[in-house]
């Protein structure tokens, strides 16, 4: 594949039962009792694993939570038959500020299955922080003391097909010190990326959508910004060189790499850190033969791209005839109001 060079960045066994405790910096607090319910920080409760209209390809049986094979899905972008499911629990409204959750899960893990905790908070300005992964025993940090949290659970099925269970999930909330509750500068981070065409017509995206011909979304290669099906809750706003932009959804995860948020700065970076701030992984595998030129699953990697185009985006909005460099910015990591909400 020929690929022009690219502009400067600018700014530039049998099931075992687990119990995962992790820890979550964030505007925190999460779940459980109903989104109007208030919980001052410091304060741990159990979250509500009932699923309703927001959730994907789970069920709950006797107050656990299992994959529901029949409404399940895989992603169509990728090769893994792994079956996948998400549970977003309610939203929960604190009476204090909290910027750190920690979150002990238990939960039964067949060989292969995953459960992945993420959590968010909302700002005071409106947006949505990232998504926070928790991970056994390592604290997540949003970054910015909140009112309002969300968690999300997704399960992964296991080497032949199995469930996981979630039996459990308990929450903590807390304040730390160092962050101050106010207002922020309005700036969104924005890079220079190589854009692929996304096509998969009638596949199923990260977060549940089915793809429709000429439809208008993005994949970023993290689920840290992935939005809820339906939502704007995480929108890029997209610039090609002939001067035609598109404000669209991050509905899927991709290209090539799930964990490479590459416009986090490298200290908060899930995964490459040595890299320079906006740096998508498969541009440094492509063109300089970073990672010996394969991405995180070991797949030598084909094309410098860091972000996908949902036909409709690529075609209609962008006005593009082949894979191009383009200009993204990522409206949530601005400190203002999201543009899309």
């Amino acid at each position: 594949m020929r690929v022009p060079s690219p502009k400067t960045n600018r700014n530039p066994g049998p099931r075992r039962a687990v119990v995962l405790a992790v820890a979550l910096l964030a505007t925190l607090a999460v779940l459980g009792a109903p989104a109007s319910a208030h919980v001052p920080a410091g304060v741990s409760w159990t979250a509500d694993l009932t699923p309703d209209g927001d959730d994907m390809g789970v069920r709950a049986t006797d107050g656990e939570l299992r994959l529901d094979p029949a409404t399940a899905v895989r992603w169509a972008r990728t090769e893994s038959p792994r079956l996948q499911g998400t549970l977003l629990t309610a939203q929960r409204a604190l009476i204090d500020p909290a910027d750190r959750v920690a979150a002990d899960l238990v939960a039964d893990l067949p060989p292969g299955a995953e459960v992945l905790v993420d959590v968010r908070g909302l700002r005071d300005d409106g947006g949505w922080t990232e998504w926070v992964p928790a991970t056994p025993g390592v604290p997540a940090n949003l970054q910015t003391p909140g009112h309002t949290v969300q968690a999300r659970l997704m399960l992964l099925a296991g080497d032949v097909g199995a469930s996981p269970v979630v039996r459990s999930l308990r929450l903590t909330t807390e304040l730390t010190t160092g962050h101050q509750v106010g207002p922020r500068p309005i700036v969104a981070d924005t890079f220079r990326v190589f854009a692929t065409r996304e096509g998969l017509v009638g596949g199923t995206t990260a977060n549940g959508h089915v793809i429709r011909p000429r439809d208008h979304f993005v994949a970023l290669p993290s689920r840290r910004a992935l939005a809820p099906r339906g939502s704007g809750d995480y929108t890029v706003k997209v610039c090609a060189d002939n001067g035609r932009c598109e404000w669209a959804p991050v509905w899927d995860i991709g290209p090539w790499n799930t964990t490479d948020d590459h416009w986090s700065p490298p200290d908060s970076r899930e995964s490459w850190r040595d890299l320079a701030h906006g740096l998508p992984q498969a541009q440094a595998a492509f063109i300089d033969g970073y990672n010996g030129g394969r991405d995180q699953f070991g797949r030598r990697v084909g094309n410098p791209a860091g972000i996908d185009l949902a036909d409709g985006t690529f075609f209609d909005g962008l006005g593009l005839l082949d894979n191009s460099w383009v200009t993204v910015s990522y409206l949530w990591t601005d400190r203002g109001p999201n543009p899309a909400r």
